[in-house]
């Protein structure tokens, strides 16, 4: 069995490393309810440790990296790790997902860097309820955030939107139909129970298929076949479209079964998924010396811990005990 191949047969190919754990905004599904405890600026990894830890990710059969935060443009000196991560070599893709509020004056730059795919998440066309969901007015930059990454080039630029009943819901025609006129893959992602004190509802949850069924309202949607840097979206376009749909079913639909990532928080622990508590420590050993074969050993350790498939159910508290702001989006 491949040094990057699970119990399960499938080939972990995909890093998602946080950067840091701050954010400009406080979204409704990602920040906790109450006693937000933020790192310390000694308790994450430096960009040196980053990187070292990216370099024996890519030796071990990672070829895909995506930086997230919180919000990875409000870490000082970002461009410096991007320059860095995209000039490793094994990497075919570096990206990065972003709430867009700073893409404006960044996009330039982030692009010249080498990062050219980029997720802005946007869960409503509404500044009004843009506010209510993400905690902060700041529709109008993360808009114009995303209008300066399509004038640069960005390509693809996906647009996270995590559906909430009786929130965004009425607008989700309104979002398939900015698939057909601009270049964007929208990505309806389910809304997920992360967090022991997150604001999740069963009542709020709204599946992929009912979202599925009330866009095909506007006309049929084409299946578009997988590449193999995709994630875990089902892809579709609408004839003449010039962008896609994509639906995220982390719990009507596992993708379990093709989940192909690790993940590295900001404060250096290494989680097999997403949904559970297991985690392996890989900041310790990296402020003892640890050599770069120890670091491969402890990716292939976090590969054979893996779970065959996550508990989040639709019914019942959240997963795990830290909120999605703490773990990386």
């Amino acid at each position: 069995m491949a040094g990057n191949v699970d119990h399960h047969n499938r080939k972990i190919t995909y890093l998602r490393v946080s950067v840091t754990d701050r954010c400009n905004l406080r979204c409704m599904y990602c920040m906790p309810v109450k006693d937000l405890k933020l790192l310390n600026h000694g308790d994450i990894l430096s960009y040196e440790e980053i990187l070292k830890v990216l370099q024996a990710a890519a030796e071990i059969g990672i070829e895909k990296v995506r930086l997230t935060g919180g919000e990875p443009l409000v870490r000082r000196h970002f461009m410096h790790l991007v320059k860095s991560v995209c000039q490793v070599s094994g990497f075919k893709d570096v990206s990065i997902t972003t709430n867009g509020v700073h893409l404006k004056e960044k996009a330039q730059e982030l692009f010249d860097a080498g990062v050219h795919r980029i997720n802005v998440s946007l869960d409503t066309l509404n500044p009004v309820k843009y506010a209510k969901i993400a905690g902060r007015d700041c529709f109008r930059d993360a808009w114009e955030g995303l209008q300066e990454a399509e004038a640069v080039g960005f390509s693809p630029i996906k647009v996270n939107v995590v559906a909430i009943r009786g929130m965004n819901d009425d607008e989700l025609l309104e979002f398939a139909r900015l698939s057909v006129r601009k270049p964007y893959h929208i990505r309806f992602i389910e809304y997920m129970p992360i967090g022991h004190d997150s604001r999740w509802k069963a009542e709020k949850y709204l599946s992929s298929d009912e979202i599925k069924s009330e866009l095909e309202t506007l006309g049929p949607l084409q299946k578009v076949l997988r590449s193999s840097l995709d994630g875990p979206a089902e892809r579709y376009r609408f004839e003449s479209a010039r962008g896609e749909i994509g639906f995220i079913s982390g719990l009507s639909h596992h993708f379990c079964p093709a989940c192909n990532r690790l993940r590295l928080t900001a404060d250096g622990k290494l989680r097999p998924c997403l949904f559970t508590d297991d985690e392996l420590d890989i900041k310790t050993p990296l402020r003892n010396g640890c050599s770069r074969e120890d670091l491969k050993r402890l990716f292939q350790e976090a590969i054979v811990r893996k779970p065959r498939q996550h508990p989040a159910k639709i019914r019942g508290k959240g997963a795990g005990r830290r909120p999605m702001s703490a773990i990386g989006g």
